[in-house]
Formats: structure tokens, C-alpha cells, sequence
């Protein structure tokens, strides 16, 4: 059985602070891969995502290729719609029935959990690494019994950066190099993403 790892979002766009939470989650649970899913439409977030999903994922595909255990996956554009963690596990499942599958989540998305669709069917196909950030404790015992054996904390370095800030910079014409691999920062200014 293969580990993967599932890091999904709407990746609009995917900057430095996934790619080390993907590699940290990789290494420390042990995982062969992980996977990246950008989303047609976020259940949990109004308003979003600003650029076209075909313009994500390629800023996805370009920002993990030096990586050989990271993959890209466009499943939930595809589907279109609503993009329900629940219906991606199932279609993975079926497609891959030798994979074990985790989602990747931030300390902040854990106390979102029991709000997420169909949560109880979905524990108890798939577990959940915790990204635990330094003065953003996360507290299990405050979550549902059948989600508390189904989380797996790691730690995580403090790296406050957000989407939403890049597309801030970006609008206002601020560099954010650095903040992003090369290759997105390069997709960026050629497609004149985010700007004004």
C-alpha cells in the first residue's frame, strides 16, 4: 500500500508555505507521495477562486515539478462544482484501491473538521495530518470522539504567508518573489495574474 498525502485548496495562487507543508507532512508521516488537488469550488470560502482553475493547476504543475514525489491532480476541476473532500476520496479510492490516503491540513482547518461534508463517512476511510504552527495549539479533545484518533499532529515552522496576501502585493505591484517558486512568479507576470 502506497501513503499518499492530499494537500487540497484552491492553490490561487499555491506559493512556499504548501510546498513546506507538503514536504514536512512527506517526510515526518512517512508518506511515498503527495498529491495536490486544486479546487473547482471551496465548500468553506466565498468569494473564491479569483483565476480560472486551468490557470491554477499549471502554476501548481510548475511549482512542483523539481519534486519527484509530488503530483498533480485535476480530478475536482474536472467534476466541476461544489469540490467535496468526501467525493474526491471516494473517486481516489476507486481509482486507486492500493493508496491509503491523508489530508493535509492546517492547524486552523482542524477545528473546521465537523463542519466538513459528510465528515463521519469520510474518517472513517482516510485519516488527517495536523499542520501544528508555534502559539497555534490544537486542541483534539474539543473535536468529535470519531475524529480524535483520525488526526495525527506534526509540527510545523511559523511561515505567515497567505494567497491572500500575494494577491494583495501582486494587485498593488509589490514583488513577491520569493514567496513563490520561480515558476509561478514567472506564470504570474506572463498571464498578468492578480494585477489591476
Amino acid at each position: 500500500m502506497s501513503k499518499i498525502g492530499i494537500m487540497g485548496g484552491t492553490f490561487d495562487p499555491i506559493h512556499i508555505g504548501h510546498l513546506i507543508a507538503a514536504e514536512m507532512a512527506r517526510e515526518q508521516c512517512g508518506l511515498h507521495e503527495v498529491w495536490f488537488i486544486p479546487s473547482y469550488g471551496p465548500p468553506l470560502k466565498a468569494n473564491e477562486p479569483g483565476v480560472s482553475g486551468q490557470r491554477r493547476y499549471e502554476m501548481v504543475c510548475g511549482a512542483i515539478e523539481s519534486n519527484p514525489s509530488f503530483r498533480a491532480l485535476d480530478i475536482e476541476l474536472q467534476r466541476g462544482g461544489v469540490s467535496y473532500s468526501y467525493d474526491t476520496i471516494i473517486e481516489l479510492q476507486g481509482r486507486y484501491p492500493n493508496h491509503t490516503f491523508s489530508y493535509i491540513i492546517g492547524s486552523d482547518r482542524i477545528n473546521d473538521l465537523p463542519q466538513w461534508h459528510q465528515i463521519e463517512q469520510l474518517a472513517a476511510r482516510i485519516s488527517f495530518i495536523g499542520l501544528e504552527r508555534p502559539g497555534n495549539p490544537v486542541n483534539i479533545t474539543a473535536l468529535p470522539i470519531f475524529l480524535q484518533d483520525r488526526i495525527s499532529l506534526i509540527h510545523m515552522p511559523a511561515i505567515e504567508i497567505s494567497s491572500t496576501a500575494i494577491r494583495s502585493m501582486a494587485n498593488a505591484g509589490q514583488s513577491v518573489q520569493y514567496l513563490v517558486p520561480d515558476s509561478v512568479n514567472s506564470y504570474m507576470r506572463r498571464y498578468n495574474l492578480y494585477e489591476s
